[in-house]
């Protein structure tokens, strides 16, 4: 299978995609990320060079190696990034080569850990979700699913899979025989704005969870998943790392991220490094080569020493 690699970022994410590129070639994935953007370029991309091979204002393309290249695609919305996914997707299907059988979109807080061809293999068999620690246990009468089924009868659908888990919105395989599940997910987001009071911009936590939207990118793509015509292959929370035993990838939900984080000062008050913590920073080396050696020795020694204090003191 021929597959690629998207992700969106702003800001200081640009410091997630250094950890997620390194962790994909490092585990065996040869050929393109498509890095949809806001913002300027991060410093160390700006020997980007621009493409006009590939249809989209704006595309540069920065070789890493001779078999690895990053796309670096300019966005210009209204939507917050996160609630953009599915339109992204979307589009860069009508552009990529026609041989190309799978796309697979990761977060930038995301490190991959586990071999690229397991990923193509998981795509293959149906569209790749890894379930929530938060509401991972959401059976096919709960009432938000209810509420959702509620939802499905405006885009005139309805559920048709008893679907038992709550579903994690940070990674999305879907290969392109499955495409139909993109366009069920950018339908429940499109039927959200028109009928549930949601923007487009939307990233408001302080809403109830009661509310059918309250994530409204994760919601949505599990409501897809209730009424996709293709199948779905689903992976437990250890899949992102959020419960232990996890060989897959590791997902740095929540702030601080692993790039800003303190360390040390994070396990005195009872937070020790998490997985996702030491995963980044032992990918930041190769072969995007990003910090200078002795910030990553440093950071490297807090991660251990901060895993110490750990063991004596935790809040967890």
């Amino acid at each position: 299978m021929r597959s690629t690699v998207c992700t969106l970022f702003e800001n200081h994410y640009h410091e997630g995609v250094v950890a997620l590129t390194n962790s994909l070639y490092n585990q065996g994935y040869r050929g393109d990320i498509y890095a949809g953007y806001r913002g300027e370029l991060p410093a160390w991309a700006r020997g980007a060079k621009t493409n006009s091979s590939i249809n989209w204002d704006g595309a540069v393309s920065l070789t890493i190696s001779a078999d690895l290249s990053i796309h670096f695609l300019p966005i210009k919305t209204e939507y917050h990034l996160s609630n953009f996914k599915p339109n992204f997707m979307l589009r860069l299907w009508d552009i990529l080569p026609e041989e190309v059988e799978a796309m697979a979109y990761f977060d930038p807080d995301i490190v991959n850990k586990c071999p690229w061809s397991f990923y193509e293999t998981w795509m293959d068999n149906g569209v790749a979700l890894v379930h929530e620690i938060t509401s991972n246990d959401m059976p096919p009468t709960h009432p938000l699913r209810l509420e959702w089924e509620k939802v499905l009868e405006k885009c005139n659908r309805k559920s048709i899979r008893r679907t038992h888990s709550y579903i994690n919105a940070g990674f999305c395989g879907v290969a392109r025989k499955h495409i139909e599940f993109l366009r069920l997910w950018l339908e429940i987001m499109d039927t959200a704005i028109k009928y549930y009071n949601v923007t487009p911009d939307q990233w408001d936590h302080s809403l109830p969870r009661s509310f059918v939207f309250y994530v409204f990118d994760q919601d949505a793509l599990n409501i897809a998943a209730m009424a996709c015509s293709s199948p779905i292959s689903e992976m437990g929370p250890e899949a992102m790392d959020f419960t232990p035993g996890g060989w897959t990838m590791s997902h740095a939900v929540g702030s601080p991220k692993p790039w800003k984080k303190k360390f040390i000062l994070s396990a005195l008050k009872g937070v020790p490094p998490s997985l996702t913590d030491r995963a980044f920073w032992f990918n930041v080396e190769s072969p995007i080569n990003y910090y200078k050696a002795s910030i990553v020795r440093r950071k490297r020694l807090s991660v251990n020493v901060a895993a110490l204090i750990g063991r004596f003191y935790s809040r967890r």
